[in-house]
């Protein structure tokens, strides 16, 4: 007799598979433009709101500092922001765009699959607000344990996912599988990393 998944189970299922939908979709962007999504949505994010400081970019990203600053790192060290020191607080760094990161934004792909938004885009308004909503409390409901007093020695000691080195081989996406998509998500004139950066 088989036993019937219980509703924690197939809410943890559904939480996985869209994990592994946006962890796909985050290594086919580092395939074909040399950034990762948590590095597109950074920048992104700096365009919006430049210059701003580190603390902001990750509340607005919703990752931890230790994150985004190895994240600026990176795309500091390939050019495409630049830090410097706030005119009337010295203490406090600000971020900005250079000409490169503006560069590598234009035409930049959306974070989400493209079947995605095209299927999204066939819903009804109500059915996309209520699915947004619904995404909205599931994040709100999850994050409450960073509120918890014990989260920030937790964190501290746990490895940091976000932006996780390359998997092991058995669990790597196929570089064909990547490739497939490469066209699709590179339009030919569109600029990539290795056209607008130095290299690493």
């Amino acid at each position: 007799m088989s036993v019937q998944p219980n509703l924690e189970d197939e809410i943890l299922a559904a939480l996985r598979k869209i994990g592994r939908a946006i962890d796909l979709r985050s290594r086919m962007l580092l395939h074909s433009y040399g950034l990762t999504a948590p590095q597109l949505s950074v920048l992104k994010t700096i365009a919006r709101l430049q210059p701003v400081i580190a603390s902001e970019i990750a509340k607005r990203v919703h990752l931890g500092q230790p994150t985004v600053t190895g994240i600026l790192n990176r795309l500091e060290q390939r050019g495409l922001i630049e830090r410097t020191r706030g005119a009337r607080d010295r203490r406090s760094v600000l971020v900005s765009l250079t000409a490169a990161g503006e560069a590598i934004l234009t035409g930049a792909p959306s974070l989400l699959q493209d079947k995605f938004r095209q299927r999204l885009a066939e819903l009804k308004d109500w059915e996309r607000t209520q699915i947004l909503a619904t995404l909205q409390r599931v994040g709100d409901m999850m994050s409450e344990l960073e509120n918890a007093p014990e989260f920030d020695s937790m964190i501290a000691v746990l490895p940091d996912v976000a932006e996780a080195g390359p998997r092991q081989e058995s669990e790597q996406v196929p570089a064909q599988v990547l490739e497939a998509f490469a066209e699709s998500l590179a339009p030919p004139g569109t600029a990539t990393i290795s056209d607008v950066s130095p290299s690493a």
